[in-house]
């Protein structure tokens, strides 16, 4: 008995075995995988109560620089101005808060609050004034940012491979931080990105002297 408690002991201070860290990760992308169907889901069910409801949800976006509008920098990231943005907001958005979240759910949803905060006061502050904003860009290019920063920060080798491919996959987003067309916020993005890079470097690994 003492014997195996002694291997036991042993085997608990040793770095984990090739299964072990593949087990890990594949348990990590499972559950990234279901937090971002059910984030994206919600999404879809807000919409569709929106629909019905005639649009009613959409006065909770962002109302820049009223502060009754405050209340939607948390609630803008849910709600959409219709199916076709929904639907084009989607996809990268399942993709990249994947790969934001492989890493571990708890620095993920860090990560979230910090682009959803970031993205929101930007825009508060400076777009049009009393212009309602609602979307979940900011997080699309905040989960870009995040991706790509984290793995200078990290410098681990999978968050490198990670950026690497996002930045090649989505290089092309970077142009709708600019202002651009009609009825985009160009804010929501920009800050929205910023949030994801300020986000990498406030959640990097820290390093022992």
């Amino acid at each position: 008995m003492a014997g195996s408690a002694y291997r036991k002991g042993m085997s608990e201070g040793l770095p984990p075995t090739a299964r072990e860290r593949t087990a890990s990760l594949l348990a990590g992308a499972l559950g990234s995988a279901l937090v971002m169907v059910f984030l994206v889901g919600g999404m879809w069910l807000l919409e569709v109560i929106d629909y019905v409801g005639g649009g009613s949800l959409d006065r909770y976006g962002i109302v820049a620089r009223d502060p009754d509008g405050l209340v939607g920098i948390l609630a803008a990231p849910f709600l959409h101005a219709g199916f076709g943005h929904l639907i084009a907001n989607s996809l990268p958005l399942l993709i990249l808060g994947f790969l934001a979240a492989i890493r571990g759910l708890g620095k993920f949803f860090g990560a979230s609050l910090i682009i959803v905060l970031v993205s929101g006061i930007g825009v508060w502050l400076i777009a049009p004034p009393n212009t309602v904003t609602i979307g979940a860009s900011g997080l699309v290019f905040g989960y870009f940012g995040y991706v790509v920063a984290r793995g200078l920060f990290d410098r681990r080798m999978l968050d490198i491979v990670l950026g690497v491919v996002v930045a090649g996959m989505y290089y092309s987003i970077i142009f709708g931080v600019l202002p651009g067309q009609a009825g985009i916020s160009w804010q929501g993005h920009l800050f929205g990105l910023i949030g994801g890079v300020l986000a990498a470097w406030l959640l990097r690994r820290r390093r022992e002297n």
